[in-house]
């Protein structure tokens, strides 16, 4: 069974993931066929529209499958990694930019590479079990794939708090926060893909478009505000801790499980990219990623979560406090390999 469908059906350039058992998750081989897809099709004029959904019930992507690059990382090679997540972010800037309408279907978990393959597309829509998150802190590494654009973008420091918690969102939020667009309900999906199919109008979404069950986003703003507006990660950990309600208290509990080296990077490159257009901002994440495992905490994350399970990390920075801006500086320096290189006119 291949891991990704790539085909045309009617109007539309058809792209379904097809690895259910591992939530999705995205291998080079599959970024690679999307990409190869989406050339092809640029210049088809048969293919009116892109169309991007998952197979399975419980996720459209959870992430990148990092079971290599933490091999590769930890026998010292991390080259490989560089260049898996150069070749992805040339991909979700490609996608952002894409002259035909890119319709994504985002069920289930939604989460790491997941959002950079649906969440840049022009129509973005969720549905009743929809879960995003950019929830990277928690391996070590920070909100990429452009993720760190989209946060950037949310409204007032809900950047910071959704990448620095990692905290999930359910379809209201994940629209308010600005990752999708329309919510359909999922029993209309079917009906919705045949109607794209058959037309390439994506006119037609909004004759399906209904209001999803309120979020806690919107309703938390000024507390989020108030609790993230502080002038450093560790300002804002310490008013977390001060703020005895219950919201605030899980939000401290989230923050605290992250590695606290990315969850300071997070703070800084939210910020930084509120002045920064999306090819900037992929830049901004390459530098700390090219350094994740051989400067970061990566190799540490993926060992705690993954591999060993035994989720407690040993992080060489192991509090916020142990975190000094110069190690900030540090991991969204220049790298050595020299910045990441994109197209010119994607992701302008």
């Amino acid at each position: 069974m291949s891991e990704i469908d790539i085909r045309v059906e009617g109007r539309a350039g058809r792209i379904t993931l097809n690895r259910p058992e591992t939530l999705n998750a995205l291998t080079s081989t599959m970024l690679q066929a999307i990409d190869r897809a989406l050339e092809d099709w640029r210049h088809d004029d048969s293919v009116r529209l892109v169309m991007i959904d998952a197979a399975g019930d419980r996720a459209f992507a959870a992430g990148g499958d990092i079971i290599d690059l933490y091999n590769t990382g930890r026998a010292g090679d991390f080259e490989f990694g560089q260049r898996f997540w150069a070749h992805e972010y040339g991909l979700n800037a490609r996608i952002a930019a894409y002259p035909k309408p890119y319709v994504a279907f985002m069920h289930g978990f939604v989460m790491g590479g997941g959002v950079g393959v649906s969440a840049h597309g022009s129509q973005r829509i969720v549905t009743d079990n929809t879960q995003v998150a950019m929830p990277e802190c928690g391996i070590g590494l920070v909100p990429d794939v452009g993720g760190s654009w989209i946060l950037a973008n949310a409204p007032g420091h809900c950047g910071e708090y959704l990448g620095m918690t990692g905290t999930r969102m359910g379809p209201a939020d994940a629209i308010y926060a600005g990752f999708a667009d329309t919510y359909v309900p999922a029993d209309q999906w079917d009906d919705l893909k045949f109607r794209l199919i058959e037309s390439a109008d994506v006119g037609v979404i909004a004759s399906f478009a209904t209001t999803p069950p309120t979020g806690d986003l919107q309703v938390r703003q000024v507390q989020i505000d108030t609790l993230f507006s502080r002038e450093t990660a560790q300002g804002i950990d310490a008013a977390l801790e001060a703020d005895t309600s219950d919201w605030a208290q899980q939000a401290s509990k989230a923050l605290r499980r992250g590695c606290p080296l990315s969850v300071a990077c997070t703070m800084t490159m939210v910020r930084t990219a509120r002045q920064m257009a999306l090819r900037e901002a992929l830049i901004q994440e390459y530098r700390f990623i090219s350094r994740c495992m051989s400067d970061g905490e990566f190799i540490e994350g993926i060992r705690a979560a993954v591999i060993d399970k035994d989720r407690d990390p040993r992080w060489v920075k192991p509090t916020l406090a142990d975190v000094t801006s110069g190690d900030v500086a540090h991991m969204l320096a220049v790298p050595d390999v020299g910045d990441l290189k994109l197209e010119e006119g994607v992701a302008a």
